[in-house]
């Protein structure tokens, strides 16, 4: 093992590899950012647990968001207040003005990378209405959404991994990394992974080192997530310290497959699907009647929970509710939503051009994540700088050498609630931007190999000889299961102060279980039940994090919907239960004693005027 010692140096299976910089994850974000490192000069490396092509970012069906204009009046004005009105005014401005203004070049650079997006009559680039985008100020739904028929983020993905082979990019590939090697300052250099195939471990050591491991939705019952979405840089984050963000705030996509959680894209409403209760009518007009089915998810998932629970789902228990597209012709569905026809034929035996598909809210995505700024820098608290007025935590310091971008980063662009189609150019803007400021410091910066500490791998080495030596505990899929139980009946689209803590109770107390699963298959290749063990640690704390926010947050806000602060729309003080006199601020959970803190929301735009709070009506 090369230029690392520790109490495991006969261990000869440990090797150590030198890069510039390593990526953890190979999903949109990873590889949009691998490819500015690489056009850059620099020697990258991507540690990815999935082959780059099956990273989740190919489930994204609908399209990105950008202000192109092609089919309708449209600027990044209005994108960026639809933004900050969907995120019900949680977002950072700042961010948020960065990634609406960047999103017309991001998309023509991926036209030019040889992304197929589909076609107008005249060349353009096709795009489709989408959930809460409107042009002037929320006045009209417009097309927002640049679309690769129904398989955008599959498109994306491909584009990204051809362009970075071009570029010489390294790929990992049935890597998992395990833990991030800090130094005694606290700053990073690099992370600790192993390799499926052989059970090997690999010291990557790197000046800078990315997390764009994606999100953590596995931590629920029901959920459109990949099983392999199952929080690891966010575990890896918070085992070197690092806080995380806004963790109360789960997205549930209002059309799921009703018993399988596969989502069907917000494309289908956005070509003109129609949600309708068991008496066939078109209910979101009740709740929405500006924008009717093409609200926001979090508006439209309550409005169907909300059918269900008075007695107008569909079907024999009544629990679900009917996704109407037969008006929309079969030559529209195959042209525009190929995927969703075979989704509706494998998943609910249903042909979606002559019958309605049984749908329910499932949870998605992730809002928060690992605390960074626009350049992707992970920032924490400067505790020495104290706090404001109000409590909060306004001043921050990087974390040297780490940077987050993608689902498993908050910006935080998103806020309360994200609208469809920004989360593929989160994953664009930011892995763009943060390539762009690794490459501008790697050049002006001394990035002198450093040897690591010479216990970095100790800690590591501990968790998987704990493991490996096991002969009693629990079995890691059991345990996985009652957290994910946990989450589902106490974090759901609506939620009480009671059931929250509750759910608090109930986490806490599965620490034990936790720290002591049993590995019964000890061999090293291949070793999935390893890898499956090792996961439920990850698991576990971003449903701390998750559970601990959410029971602290007395409002409601975005997906955070609690019954027992639920207030009128006209209310003087917190209408529809949004308090910003109290809670217009970011949470940060670190699981040193489960601790809370709070830090302000950016206010300040870099060009264009605040954006002021008002009631979220659509």
């Amino acid at each position: 093992m090369a230029d690392v010692n520790s109490k495991y140096k006969d261990m000869e299976n440990i090797k150590s590899l030198n890069f510039d910089a390593v990526i953890v994850g190979g999903g949109g974000s990873g590889m949009r950012c691998s490819l500015q490192l690489a056009e850059g000069g620099m020697k990258v490396a991507v540690i990815t647990k999935v082959f780059p092509t099956r990273s989740h970012t190919v489930a994204a069906q609908g399209g990105i968001g950008a202000s192109l204009g092609n089919m309708a009046h449209d600027n990044w004005h209005f994108h960026f207040y639809d933004t900050v009105k969907g995120s019900d005014w949680l977002g950072d401005q700042d961010a948020i003005e960065y990634m609406c203004r960047e999103a017309p070049k991001v998309v023509y650079e991926l036209e030019h990378y040889g992304m197929p997006f589909d076609r107008n009559e005249d060349g353009t680039i096709y795009q489709r209405p989408f959930g809460g985008h409107t042009s002037n100020y929320g006045e009209k739904a417009v097309q927002r959404a640049c679309a690769a028929a129904d398989r955008t983020g599959h498109a994306l993905l491909h584009t990204l991994y051809q362009k970075n082979l071009e570029c010489g990019t390294q790929f990992f590939v049935e890597w998992i990394a395990l833990d991030l090697i800090t130094d005694a300052d606290g700053n990073i250099n690099g992370v600790i992974a192993i390799d499926q195939e052989t059970g090997e471990i690999g010291v990557f050591q790197a000046p800078v080192t990315v997390l764009a491991t994606g999100g953590a939705g596995r931590i629920f019952k029901a959920s459109t997530n990949a099983y392999i979405n199952t929080g690891d840089g966010l575990g890896m984050a918070v085992r070197a310290g690092i806080p995380l963000q806004d963790m109360e705030f789960w997205q549930f996509h209002p059309t799921g497959v009703a018993g399988a959680g596969v989502l069907l894209t917000e494309g289908c409403r956005g070509e003109g699907a129609i949600l309708r209760n068991k008496d066939g009518e078109a209910f979101m007009e009740r709740y929405a009647p500006t924008v009717k089915d093409l609200a926001p998810r979090d508006l439209v998932s309550r409005s169907m929970d909300q059918e269900i629970k008075e007695g107008r789902g569909c079907g024999p228990n009544a629990d679900y509710i009917e996704m109407d597209m037969t008006h929309l012709g079969t030559e529209t569905i195959m042209k525009r939503l190929p995927s969703v026809f075979e989704i509706g034929k494998n998943f609910a035996n249903v042909d979606i051009t002559k019958e309605k598909i049984p749908v329910i809210p499932t949870i998605h995505y992730q809002m928060g994540g690992i605390p960074t700024n626009i350049h992707g820098q992970v920032t924490v608290p400067d505790f020495e700088k104290g706090q404001d007025e109000e409590g909060n935590f306004a001043h921050g310091r990087v974390i040297n050498g780490l940077y987050a971008i993608g689902e498993c980063a908050c910006v935080s662009v998103h806020g309360a609630n994200r609208l469809g189609t920004n989360s593929l150019l989160d994953l664009v803007v930011f892995g763009r931007a943060a390539g762009k400021h690794i490459v501008d410091e790697f050049r002006n910066t001394d990035h002198t190999y450093k040897p690591i500490a010479i216990d970095a791998v100790d800690f590591t080495m501990d968790r998987l000889n704990k493991l490996q030596n096991s002969t009693e505990g629990y079995y890691a899929q059991d345990v996985a299961d009652e957290i994910r139980e946990t989450m589902q009946y106490h974090a759901g689209v609506f939620r009480t102060q009671k059931l929250m803590d509750e759910g608090v109770e109930k986490i806490l107390a599965l620490e034990e279980k936790v720290n002591n699963i049993h590995l019964e298959d000890k061999s090293q290749v291949f070793n999935t039940a390893r890898i499956e063990a090792l996961e439920v640690a990850n698991l576990y704390e971003v449903a701390k994090a998750t559970m601990i926010s959410a029971s602290k947050r007395h409002e409601c806000r975005g997906a955070h919907t609690v019954l027992d602060y639920e207030r009128p729309l006209d209310d003087d003080y917190a209408p529809n239960g949004r308090n910003d006199h109290e809670w217009m601020k970011h949470t940060l959970w670190y699981a040193d004693g489960n601790t809370i803190i709070y830090k302000p929301v950016r206010k300040v735009p870099l060009t264009t005027d605040y954006c002021k709070p008002k009631p979220r009506v659509y």
